[in-house]
């Protein structure tokens, strides 16, 4: 198993507006960098899934596989013998302030040609994701 964390805290945004930017699947264009389209088929429930479209690259399935509403969700991208789950957690601290982590986890028997691939690219890109994220956040503060 092959395991990447990224964990940042910070200080003037909202837990529910990070909710709700994880949850508007169809608008993960706006803050993560490098998708053409983000879409999602049904409701943002275990079970459903989205398809997710990189620039330069072939669209990818990924399924919702568990979500603790305004906790945490993780979704699931399956490969030719590997899986890689993606966890997204969002904590609010006792200071006000937001803890984000982003949790990379590859399995499988080809793991090793898919962590290659994609996982570390994926891994890399999730700091710079991130702050775009916590800054279309903090956007929404000033509404």
């Amino acid at each position: 198993m092959w395991q990447r964390t990224f964990t940042k805290i910070y200080f003037g945004i909202k837990k529910e507006h990070i909710w709700a930017l994880w949850t508007d699947v169809n608008n993960w264009p706006k803050w993560h960098g490098d998708l053409e389209y983000c879409t999602l088929v049904g409701r943002f429930e275990v079970g459903n899934y989205f398809m997710l479209k990189p620039k330069g690259v072939g669209a990818v399935k990924i399924m919702l596989v568990d979500i603790q509403d305004h906790k945490q969700f993780t979704d699931c991208t399956t490969f030719w013998g590997a899986k890689m789950y993606d966890t997204h957690y969002v904590e609010e601290l006792a200071d006000g302030s937001v803890k984000l982590t982003n949790h990379l986890v590859v399995t499988g028997w080809l793991k090793w040609l898919w962590i290659t691939l994609v996982a570390k690219k994926v891994a890399d890109t999730v700091p710079s994701e991130i702050e775009a994220l916590v800054s279309l956040a903090r956007s929404m503060n000033e509404k």
